[in-house]
């Protein structure tokens, strides 16, 4: 599937792996033209043998259309699956999505207990930790010199983070990095085999090799306790209720995915978008302390490293003049509501000075917004204030290898340069 000189809607396939291959304004240029429509586009389900074809999907790909799906959970479900179009087993949707694959009462239970345990007090505990490590990766990059930036820089800072906030030992970052890019690889053959059956055992292997090495902390941490998430996760007690063994492995799995994958492909981003956009990378150096946090709202708005997330009707709905009916499938396109010329002026251009600025970068308002948006925030701020403040004229030195997938927008490796 290329994209055609001129494109129409009947030329786009959501479902086909090839389209998101495109270049990224290809893609850009196809959800513009999806906006436009009266009503979101309907797409049959992509093929696979592990599960049963389903009806099709609507592709709500405008910011209005998210944004009210998303404050009406009740409607607009996540038990039946979010972060796949098919129809996957339960077991399998919460093994490796915990709560984001869950509705309440379960999803507020579960969400209640890890809350207290990551709480922007238990998250400030590791500011100096996140500086520490940001300025130990420069050192790094400065002694070996111009390299892949996405392996030197952009992975190395959260996947340190996230694993020295649960307590995970350094001998098992490399384990859980290779993990982690195996369980959110999408179709990229990078990663996976072209073969289905092996595919799903290398995801199955991967989320079992996370799921032992947290239940061997958990089992270490309840008879001697640390200062750690891990820890604050196996006691806590909130009205008389605690994760159950289960329950911690795949909250672990999400959390070292999500907390890992989705900063770095930002920070991966992030330099894309400062040599493409010289005046705005001078705009921040001039004044950093001033714009950097519209930098990092922007950053994200522009990258939107989770590209959707799905939801099943409930019931019958009429929503912006469209009705759904009861188990309708909806898959919300945050990477396009990012891009709705009705709420962002002129949206291809990346403004550090944006305002408003009302992006679903982190998803859209409701109960799962996501729950590490504030660790986020500071690791992308930390990186960029170390970064350009020791080498301002480090850039991309060539184009971005892009992941194939249709739900992370990755960046596999980028080449950097800059004087040493």
């Amino acid at each position: 599937m290329q994209p055609p000189g001129s494109l129409a809607a009947g030329d786009i396939d959501l479902s086909d792996t090839a389209f998101w291959g495109w270049p990224a304004a290809d893609r850009q240029a196809a959800f513009a033209v999806l906006r436009a429509r009266e009503h979101p586009a309907f797409f049959a389900e992509p093929e696979a043998p592990f599960a049963e074809r389903g009806p099709g999907y609507f592709a709500f790909v405008r910011h209005a259309d998210v944004t009210e799906a998303s404050r009406n959970p009740e409607v607009f479900c996540s038990r039946r699956g979010a972060t796949s179009i098919l129809d996957l087993p339960a077991e399998f949707n919460e093994y490796f999505g915990s709560m984001i694959n869950m509705d309440d009462p379960r999803h507020a239970r579960l969400r209640r207990i890890v809350s207290r345990a990551f709480t922007p007090r238990m998250i400030g505990k590791f500011e100096e930790d996140v500086a520490r490590v940001a300025t130990r990766v420069v050192d790094d990059l400065l002694e070996t010199g111009p390299c892949d930036f996405v392996e030197n820089v952009a992975a190395r800072l959260p996947l340190t983070i996230i694993c020295q906030m649960m307590g995970v030992p350094d001998s098992s970052y490399d384990m859980v990095l290779r993990n982690t890019n195996i369980i959110l690889s999408g179709a990229d053959p990078d990663f996976l085999s072209a073969d289905i059956g092996e595919a799903i055992g290398q995801i199955l292997a991967a989320g079992q090799e996370l799921a032992d090495l947290v239940t061997g902390l958990a089992a270490a941490r309840t008879a001697y306790p640390a200062d750690d998430l891990v820890s604050s996760l196996v006691t806590a007690n909130i009205d008389g209720e605690q994760l159950t063994s289960a329950e911690l492995a795949s909250f672990f799995i999400l959390l070292v995915v999500a907390g890992n994958e989705t900063t770095r492909t930002a920070i991966s981003h992030s330099l894309v978008l400062l040599t493409d956009y010289p005046t705005q990378r001078a705009l921040l150096l001039d004044a950093f302390e001033d714009r950097i946090s519209g930098a990092v709202e922007e950053i994200v708005r522009y990258a939107s490293p989770v590209m959707f997330m799905r939801r099943t009707l409930t019931r019958d709905y009429t929503m912006n003049g469209h009705t759904y009916r009861e188990g309708d499938k909806t898959a919300l396109y945050y990477w396009s509501a990012n891009q709705d010329e009705a709420v962002f002026a002129d949206p291809a251009r990346f403004d550090i000075t944006r305002s408003p600025n009302p992006h679903v970068g982190f998803g859209a308002a409701g109960p799962h917004f996501c729950l590490g948006a504030h660790l986020a925030r500071r690791e992308i701020t930390v990186m960029l204030r170390e970064l350009l403040g020791r080498i301002p004229d480090i850039s991309a030195a060539g184009p971005p290898d892009r992941l194939l997938s249709s739900f992370i927008n990755g960046i596999k490796r980028l080449p950097c340069d800059f004087s040493r």
